[in-house]
């Protein structure tokens, strides 16, 4: 079943059933009669039921330990169940689990307090963090704050294979059309530029000089009033802000050359255009660094954050901006509001999960356990032609699935890959497992891995000998 998927057509309601002792197929054809599917996607053509999780892994019914190589989309970075944070969880569960945004609470502030205090220490610049529940909600929050302090703009650049969300703001800034052809938008759509997808780029140049290549092409829409952007008389853009993620989500994971964003940002700032980074799925510590953008050295005007910043446990996302930007006298109380905004749990375990962060080296060892992963890919790629690309920065890893050539891409096996480590029949020194594995790209075609940054050398052993069977069970099939 993929997202295309109609719902079956069911003429009557079932009978009555005692759901203590309904079966999984009981509860299915309860799904299709019942069950949106307009808030999931069906990826698998039998989506598994699941009953309990711990560390790297997922548990069916019958106990097989599925390895999770998605951690639910980069939300639990920090594994399942873990126990650090699901006590913090606990103890404000049995004090204070509500109160209404408009009173305060110690964790929230806190919370935004160190956020801030360390984005400062990295950007250089005061700011201040505004809260949510979810990370398209709080990209829907930076495009009203963007649009407030440019004086109403409302049109914005992103990049071609970007995703930033599906509510219709966001989905306007989300380069995949098929997000907004039902719904429309109620923004602009932004202009989408060429990311540089060194892989799939053009022949003859190595990855810095495609970088470059992507910039200059860009840039070159500043030129002339003619190229629609730019007007030179009045030293002025039609455009408020370029949305990025560093490293792309849903794009496949795709890493850029290292001179990328720091050419880039020379250009926004050259035109008076704000850069807004999108760390959604990549921040808290998912390459190495509490932010991705970390690694390319720029400074952000606006910094998008959620899903991993509670593990997963309780919907917190925000935003962190410049101080000129968010400051009460320009952004006033009710600007934005959700009732769940900055609710008690999501603080108290993003709290502990910024505490755990501070206390140890978490970037080398993430950083560590990245490079040996990647080696491991790497072998992979040397024994199977169906790998086209292998790349990573900490453990937000990718594998293109390609034809022979290892260069068409194949979404056929990667979706039939999907299903394969679904069965739960993956045999590891006598032991069955299942693998739950992440559909991204471009083409639909990338593995995007990215598993419990607690991970051990040996569960990424056994991750590597999972994958090893399926690429060889796809060669065969």
């Amino acid at each position: 079943m993929n997202e295309m998927t109609k719902a079956p057509t069911l003429d009557s309601s079932p009978a009555p059933i005692n759901f203590e002792t309904a079966t999984e197929d009981d509860l299915r054809r309860l799904e299709a009669l019942y069950c949106s599917y307009g808030d999931t996607v069906h990826y698998a053509t039998i989506p598994p039921f699941f009953a309990g999780c711990e560390g790297s892994f997922m548990f069916d019914a019958a106990e097989t330990p599925f390895l999770d190589l998605q951690m639910w989309y980069s939300a639990v970075n920090f594994g399942y169940r873990n126990p650090r944070l699901n006590a913090a969880a606990h103890r404000q569960l049995d004090t204070l689990p509500q109160v209404a945004s408009q009173y305060l609470h110690r964790e929230k502030v806190e919370l935004a307090t160190r956020l801030a205090q360390d984005a400062e220490r990295k950007f250089g610049t005061k700011g201040r963090v505004h809260f949510n529940v979810g990370g398209a909600q709080a990209v829907e929050d930076s495009l009203k704050l963007v649009r407030n302090f440019t004086g109403g703009k409302s049109l914005m650049f992103a990049f071609e294979g970007g995703y930033h969300g599906r509510t219709l703001g966001a989905s306007a800034i989300t380069s995949s059309y098929r997000y907004r052809r039902r719904f429309g938008h109620f923004s602009d759509r932004a202009q989408f530029i060429e990311f540089p997808y060194h892989f799939r780029g053009p022949k003859g140049m190595d990855k810095e000089e495609y970088g470059h290549y992507c910039v200059q092409k860009f840039a070159r829409l500043f030129e002339s009033e003619y190229n629609g952007v730019w007007d030179p008389k009045a030293g002025k853009s039609e455009y408020a802000a370029f949305y990025v993620e560093p490293i792309q989500g849903t794009g496949g994971y795709v890493i850029p050359p290292m001179n990328f964003f720091t050419e880039l940002k020379k250009v926004l700032d050259q035109h008076g255009i704000l850069l807004v980074v999108d760390e959604i799925q990549m921040g808290v510590y998912r390459t190495g660094k509490m932010w991705s953008i970390e690694h390319f050295g720029v400074n952000p005007d606006v910094l998008v954050f959620g899903k991993a910043i509670t593990n997963g446990l309780n919907p917190l996302s925000g935003i962190w901006a410049r101080e000129d930007m968010i400051n009460p006298e320009i952004f006033p109380p009710g600007s934005t509001h959700s009732t769940f905004a900055s609710n008690p749990m999501g603080t108290a375990v993003a709290l502990e999960a910024v505490k755990m962060l501070e206390e140890e080296d978490f970037g080398a060892a993430i950083m560590e356990k990245g490079a040996y992963f990647l080696d491991g890919l790497r072998e992979l790629q040397k024994r199977h032609k169906i790998i086209g690309e292998v790349d990573g920065l900490g453990l937000a890893l990718r594998a293109e699935v390609c034809k022979e050539d290892s260069y068409t891409p194949d979404k056929a096996t990667l979706d039939w890959m999907c299903d394969e480590g679904m069965k739960g029949d993956l045999v590891v020194n006598g032991k069955k497992y299942g693998l739950v594995l992440d559909v991204g790209g471009y083409h639909k075609n990338v593995i995007t891995l990215a598993p419990n940054l607690l991970i051990s050398h040996a569960e990424i052993d056994l991750a590597l000998n999972l994958l090893d069977q399926l690429f060889t069970r796809a060669a065969k099939r």
